[in-house]
């Protein structure tokens, strides 16, 4: 028998008493009905008649406060026991506050500004009728190639639930009832991340132990976090579908982690299962809901086939009655049967959508999200009063902005680089020219621009685009070259074998070097790029994602200083593709590679390649330097269940001021299961003023030391732990302790 929901609301069991079966499937049905937000390509059909039959639970892809009104009176007011709509939405980073993509946002390292971010989000999502949120998206992603690495943060499980807890705490806030929050969803529950090749929707083989210790912590933290509602994957896990696993949605779920909200299947992922190979539309509808979903998103497989099963007793009433009850638990946690309409109010929008408040945010969080990657001869930042060649396909490039799975944002809120600049620095000479397409391979930009223009081939030649850039960079004394990534060149089915900037623009990078006059380049994308060649021309790097609707003013503070950046990876960046899956915490093999990176026979190396990344996770610099020392332990041996301090001096040695993410890093030295060469345990973002000096301290709580071992036992075991402090994963500072 599949886990019940232990919550019983008097309210939705008397309701659930009065519900025949028919209405009772009716509520495990989420529809959207097109011409709204896009984020699938299945259209529902008849949607008002299905509503007004009962056979509708929810709602997505619409907003205003007008459309979501005709469509609550519809539930409540044509059906017989008026039960209202839940509204649901794609707001991934940002409603119509566009924010920086995940990836990016992961990378300020700051958890109270991502919360805010959420908190925002809310706010104006719910304020459009929105009471549902498909996200934090928390899938641990260690391959570049998949596009969907930007939806998330990162590789890293320790901070990917640290972001996991601060977005859900930011959306749900503490009273669902509160008109300005919204139900979170986790997803995509689970491990949808490790696709196998990069390949989006592709399958997933892992064993327990990996995925207990470095690909389910954050989907728990989100869980242990409240989060009201979980999405199932697209890929499989030991061989089922993650839509039909019942030991991923009931054993592991509810059981172990005691989630009591409600799973709804990703965009007809339940039909999916046919493709799968697991039976036809009856056979999977009736094993999804065996397997614990609550909900079957688009696809209305249960719509049409479980009252069929039922009466093929391949199915329970019970199981059906206990997934109406999780959907029913989710409208009453909001407030809906009190007051359907609490989201709909036709006066929020104007005063809760795209504020002063909320841009500034934005702009914050873009600053922040930037990771300065390299900065030759400390060229940035740059002076206000410059005359600077702004060059690039995305130096002005509205299209671009916002990033990957902004679907409810708009476009023509964006601000350009090129707009940025001159708002910045108004005294500042800017000349720009496009100088090159982002690509000119016509069947790849038609494969990208599936939701409209993101790479615009000019009918300008190549070598004309070339040469105006040239020509205006010969009378500037800087070179500002914005490259990289079209925004639908990453995220969902947006996977790619080559993940360097793309061949045009190399040629422009090359040719802009080459006349002698120095050369920043803004880099945008939704992934780790393989960028060893541009890395080791005399060239400044700031890494800016895509930042969102304050882009352009975002990236003009950082480049003429009014802020410092203080972004660190979150991701490691590769020195090719060849080197993929590379993270920091691999494990050390029987026969390591020399420290010195020269290659041995017999050892794990490549032939034609180094081990070690080109940028490793936690990198990023500053416009002032940092000095690491003095790293102290309060306790050389711990008993179980004591907690350790360990504290370092950080000094601002350079010439502004500025942020620095201290972060720690432990080693397991010997343990029954084989440790990672080491991990993120620890974190601070500290702000030091030039010249000043701070002891920053980070605890180590009992559950830090803990690993699930061979038998899925979450354990501390004794022996001596080694400990790492610094800027980024490579961190040399060292002490040690030992667990008795």
């Amino acid at each position: 028998m599949m886990a019940q929901n232990d919550e019983r609301i008097p309210e939705v069991e008397s309701l659930l008493e009065k519900m025949t079966i028919d209405e009772k499937i009716g509520q495990l049905n989420l529809l959207t009905p097109g011409g709204g937000v896009a984020t699938g390509s299945v259209v529902s059909k008849n949607v008002e008649a299905k509503i007004k039959a009962g056979n509708v639970g929810g709602l997505f892809g619409v907003a205003s406060p007008e459309k979501m009104k005709m469509a609550q009176d519809l539930a409540v007011k044509e059906t017989r026991l008026q039960i209202p709509l839940l509204f649901g939405s794609d707001v991934i980073h940002g409603y119509k506050t566009t924010f920086p993509i995940p990836l990016g946002l992961s990378s300020s390292w700051d958890m109270e500004l991502i919360k805010k971010t959420a908190q925002i989000a809310a706010k104006e999502a719910t304020a459009d009728g929105i009471n549902w949120n498909f996200s934090p998206m928390v899938d641990i992603a260690r391959d570049p190639r998949w596009g969907r690495i930007a939806e998330g943060a990162g590789e890293d499980p320790y901070l990917g639930s640290a972001v996991a807890k601060a977005m859900v705490t930011g959306y749900q806030g503490d009273d669902l009832t509160d008109k300005e929050t919204m139900l979170a969803c986790v997803k995509h529950l689970a491990l949808y991340g490790a696709v196998e090749g990069g390949r989006d929707y592709n399958s997933v083989d892992m064993s327990k132990v990996k995925m207990f210790n470095q690909y389910l912590p954050p989907y728990k933290a989100a869980v242990d976090a409240g989060v009201a509602s979980a999405m199932s994957s697209f890929n499989d896990i030991d061989g089922v579908p993650a839509t039909g696993n019942k030991w991923l949605l009931t054993d592991l779920l509810r059981e172990r982690w005691g989630f009591n909200g409600f799973v709804v299947s990703d965009y007809t992922s339940l039909n999916e299962m046919i493709a799968h190979g697991l039976g036809d539309l009856q056979a999977v509808s009736a094993l999804a809901l065996k397997a614990g979903l609550d909900m079957d998103m688009v696809g209305e497989g249960f719509l049409s086939t479980l009252k069929k099963s039922l009466e093929e007793g391949k199915v329970t009433e019970e199981e059906i009655t206990n997934a109406c009850r999780n959907v029913l638990i989710a409208k009453h946690k909001l407030g809906l049967f009190d007051d359907p309409y609490r989201y709909i109010d036709s006066s929020r929008p104007k005063k809760d959508i795209l504020t002063k408040e909320n841009r500034e945010v934005a702009r914050k969080a873009a600053q922040r999200s930037f990771v300065l990657l390299k900065n030759e001869n400390n060229v940035l930042p740059l002076e206000k009063t410059s005359n600077i060649a702004l060059v690039g396909p995305l130096a002005d490039s509205r299209n671009n902005m916002l990033g990957t799975w902004a679907p409810t944002g708009d476009l023509k809120n964006g601000i350009t680089i090129l707009e940025g600049f001159k708002n910045v620095a108004p005294k500042a000479t800017i000349n720009y020219a496009k100088g090159s397409n982002i690509l000119n391979d016509k069947t790849l930009a038609k494969n990208i621009n599936v939701f409209g223009p993101r790479v615009e081939i000019s009918k300008e030649s190549p070598e004309e685009l070339l040469n105006e850039a040239l020509t205006i960079a010969k009378k500037s004394e800087v070179i500002v070259a914005v490259v990289g990534e079209a925004t639908e060149m990453s995220g969902e089915a947006a996977s790619r074998t080559e993940i360097s900037i793309p061949d045009t623009q190399k040629k422009l990078i090359k040719e802009l070097v080459a006349t002698g006059k120095p050369v920043v380049l803004v880099l945008m994308s939704g992934r780790p790029l393989t960028i060893p060649e541009e890395f080791n021309l005399p060239v400044s790097i700031l890494q800016v994602w895509h930042p969102g609707v304050e882009a352009g003013n975002a990236v003009a503070d950082v480049v003429f200083g009014d802020y410092n950046p203080s972004g660190k990876l979150t991701a490691t960046w590769p020195r090719s593709i060849g080197q993929i899956p590379i993270y920091h915490s691999m494990k050390i093999t029987g026969r390591p590679a020399p420290a010195s990176e020269e290659f041995q026979k017999f050892k794990s190396n490549y032939l034609d390649e180094k081990n070690s990344p080109l940028l490793p996770f936690g990198y990023g610099l500053s416009y002032t330097t940092f000095e690491y020392s003095d790293i102290k332990i309060n306790k050389e041996t711990i008993q179980q269940g004591e907690s350790v301090e360990v504290s370092v001096a950080l000094k601002n040695t350079g010439a502004y001021d500025g942020e620095e993410v201290v972060q720690l890093y432990l080693r397991d030295v010997v343990r029954s299961v084989t440790p990672p060469s080491r991990q993120l345990k620890g974190f601070k973002k500290v702000f030091l003023k030039k010249g000043e000096t701070k002891t920053v301290t980070i605890t180590l709580s009992p559950e830090d030391l803990k690993f699930y071992n061979s038998e899925l036992e979450f354990v501390a075991e004794p022996g001596k732990f080694e400990v790492f402090v610094g800027g980024n994963s490579n961190a040399t500072l060292t002490k040690s302790f030992v667990l008795e």
